[in-house]
């Protein structure tokens, strides 16, 4: 695997070396497991390695492992959130992501500046509430029994009437740490949204804010090389620049081809673009969708958009690293599970062959069914 080796001098360079779409993309596919998969990581120390996984919906999470580590079985995952080893917050870019406990503990705070500017927002429905004593309350309400959000609103409108009752639910999840307890999330089973405190559920004292410059490296890790806007929007943080100045004599540093400049640590394996990309099945809202200001390293420009239809991320399909489809699984009476692939242009025989293979193993393993069927239709515009 080749590497190519970037400036680290500390101080800015002239011309920074360039690295074309394809660089970046392989770069970024080999931090995120899906170059190749991990034989090595288990399931607690991939969800560590990517910073989280995003995690609206219940089986995001496991379709984001299974893509990228040898042999997972949602078991793995769903035994860890059972044992509290990983959890349910909101953090990163105002979403619920699954995180390591240590995670959970130190990147909400690291992210709070964004909870309170949400918080903002809500301002005129909160007129004559404290929020300091709204924490307060919500904290004692939720760390006696979990709550769900209908009931710790109610029990909130008892104590401000005259509030916004939707605001007061949005400031109890900014203000406090709040995370979804089990069994919801958990493979193969169902539960309504509950919430307590990340610090009760863990039976751990809350951490001070962290400086920021860890988590820099840890973000260039797995999504690196990256420009400071790539990673401000995948934190959903402003103002990293300084932090990125402070960090540059350790670092290295490369431009695209639009010049942006991007840094990368030192030593990390940046394979060359000529390296093959197997197909994977991402599932919706993938991190590696949604990590970047510039995706074009992923997602084709002629393909802009076609992973959403409204506010809804799709299940996507990568064929060469790229962004070229969408993907959907039926399991239907008789033990048959369908997957449909709707590409985006027309795949080679080999790439057709390659991607029905592992749509294959993604219902083997993902599914309970029987017998597998992999189809491909014509991929078609909603909206």
């Amino acid at each position: 695997m080749a590497s190519q080796t970037g400036t680290g001098t500390g101080t800015r360079t002239a011309s920074p070396p360039p690295l074309s779409r394809r660089a970046l993309n392989r770069a970024t596919l080999h931090r995120q497991l899906l170059l190749r998969r991990s034989d090595a990581l288990s399931a607690k120390d991939a969800v560590g390695h990517l910073l989280g996984l995003q995690a609206q919906n219940v089986k995001p999470p496991y379709f984001a492992l299974w893509s990228r580590l040898a042999g997972f079985r949602p078991e793995a995952l769903s035994e860890l959130m059972e044992a509290r080893e990983v959890v349910r917050i909101v953090t990163l870019r105002s979403t619920i992501h699954t995180h390591t406990a240590d995670d959970a503990l130190t990147l909400r705070p690291l992210v709070q500046a964004a909870r309170d500017r949400e918080l903002n927002a809500f301002r005129k429905g909160l007129a004559g509430v404290d929020t300091e004593r709204l924490g307060a309350t919500a904290r004692t309400l939720v760390e006696e029994r979990p709550h769900t959000m209908k009931e710790l609103r109610e029990a909130l409108l008892k104590e401000w009437p005259d509030a916004d009752p939707f605001a007061l639910s949005v400031a109890a999840r900014c203000v406090l740490p709040l995370v979804q307890v089990t069994p919801r999330g958990v493979w193969g089973r169902s539960g309504q949204v509950a919430l307590t405190t990340v610090e009760h559920w863990l039976g751990r004292a809350p951490v001070p804010v962290p400086r920021p410059d860890e988590t820099v490296l840890r973000y260039l890790g797995a999504f690196g090389p990256a420009s400071v806007k790539d990673m401000q929007t995948w934190a959903g943080l402003t103002r990293l620049g300084a932090v990125f100045e402070r960090l540059r004599p350790r670092l290295a540093v490369f431009r695209d081809e639009n010049g942006v400049e991007l840094f990368d640590l030192p030593d990390a394996a940046r394979p060359d673009e000529d390296t093959p990309a197997p197909p994977r099945f991402l599932p919706e809202f993938d991190n590696l969708l949604l990590s970047h200001a510039d995706r074009t390293r992923v997602v084709p420009a002629e393909y802009k958009g076609r992973g959403w239809t409204g506010n809804q991320a799709h299940r996507t399909l990568l064929v060469d690293g790229f962004l070229a489809g969408l993907w959907r699984i039926e399991e239907r009476k008789g033990g048959t599970a369908l997957l449909t692939v709707q590409a985006f242009g027309t795949l080679g025989k080999r790439s057709r062959d390659e991607v029905a293979e592992e749509g294959v193993r993604l219902l083997a393993d993902m599914t309970s069914a029987a017998s597998y069927d992999v189809r491909f239709g014509e991929f078609v515009r909603q909206g």
